[in-house]
């Protein structure tokens, strides 16, 4: 090995890989690829919304079944849209005696009171995404559903505000759809608008892309390490680092540089990701490009890493061999290697 501890050779990058998605970047593409499903879907969502009488529950359900739209679907888009997740609604489950002391939703939006009897709540044990099946893209586009369970949290998420019980009310002010339910000029407003900002959300993700998934977790667990003396930029550029053409910047995947470095010759890294459990090209074409712009960082006064894991990688060894060669700096990915990447661009960054 060298002696610069951050350069590794093939095998001492492979001892510490993890080869296999980490949970919590299978989590995140999860979150982004219902988000996009949720998107797609949204029209027959806000039709729903806009045919509904918001004084008769039961116009809702029969709107739900003659669209044949999914129970677990209109859920989902229901609990994005108020924003109350499978946190609090355990918590309503884990105090649905003191929430409803009469065991009963009973609430009033203007045509006197109207009452709810549940059927399915509370569950037992803890009532989560996985209990309502709303936590996969397979749940929500299942026709096999608990549509009783569904239907007893869709009356919370929409007239839980509405409750007559002030206790009720307090814990569910978060629920007020029933507000503009039946008004399309209030629909349209409210439901797109909450639309921008999932869609803000996923900007710039592909959900089948767990590759732009890894990227981005790991430029946010750097941002949060840094904090504010760094900037930490996805695809980002160097000055005067550029393509074959001599005129047009190098994009890497996360550039990281210090706003208070003023330095004649400021310094940047550049970091490279590439995790693939299956064998494909992409890690050709980054091994293809390792040498040249090792050498057009390092002679820029520069630095370049990279974060390389996943079986598919490793199978691949000659392209990942290339990469060693032509880099400063190359960790697997585990935060453990992570904290190695964040030492190294504090060392060369100052």
């Amino acid at each position: 090995m060298n002696e610069d501890r951050y350069e590794r050779t093939i095998d001492e990058l492979e001892v510490r890989a993890c080869k296999w998605w980490p949970r919590e970047v299978r989590e995140e593409a999860m979150k982004i690829s219902i988000l996009k499903v949720l998107l797609d879907s949204q029209e027959k969502f806000i039709s729903i919304l806009k045919l509904a009488d918001k004084t008769n529950p039961s116009s809702l359900f029969e709107l739900i079944n003659a669209s044949q739209f999914s129970y677990t679907m209109f859920l989902k888009h229901l609990a994005v849209l108020v924003d109350v997740g499978g946190e609090p609604l355990r918590g309503i489950n884990d105090n649905f005696d003191y929430i409803f002391p009469k065991k009963k939703l009973i609430f009033d939006v203007g045509s006197g009171e109207t009452e709810y009897s549940f059927t399915n709540l509370p569950v037992s044990g803890k009532l989560d995404n996985k209990k309502m099946r709303i936590d996969t893209i397979e749940n929500l586009t299942s026709a096999y559903a608990e549509d009783s369970l569904c239907k007893d949290v869709i009356m919370l998420l929409i007239y839980g505000a509405a409750a007559t019980n002030i206790r009720t009310r307090s814990v569910l002010f978060k629920c007020t759809p029933y507000e503009y339910i039946g008004d399309n000029t209030k629909v349209e407003e409210i439901v797109r608008q909450n639309y921008i900002r999932v869609s803000r959300i996923i900007g710039g993700k592909t959900a089948s892309d767990m590759g732009n998934v890894a990227q981005h977790y790991v430029v946010k667990h750097l941002t949060d390490t840094f904090g504010d003396n760094y900037n930490v930029r996805s695809n980002g550029t160097i000055p005067g680092v550029t393509q074959n053409d001599g005129e047009t910047l190098t994009s890497f995947d996360i550039v990281v540089d210090r706003i208070d470095d003023v330095r004649r010759h400021k310094r940047y890294v550049a970091v490279e990701v590439t995790f693939q459990e299956t064998s494909n090209s992409k890690i050709e074409r980054k091994s293809g490009q390792a040498r040249d712009r090792f050498e057009r960082i390092t002679s820029s006064r520069n630095y370049i890493a990279y974060i390389i894991d996943g079986a598919g990688n490793f199978s691949r060894r000659s392209a990942i061999n290339v990469i060693c060669e032509n880099s400063h700096c190359n960790v697997a990915y585990t935060l453990e290697e992570f904290d190695v990447l964040i030492s190294f661009i504090r060392e060369k960054l100052g």
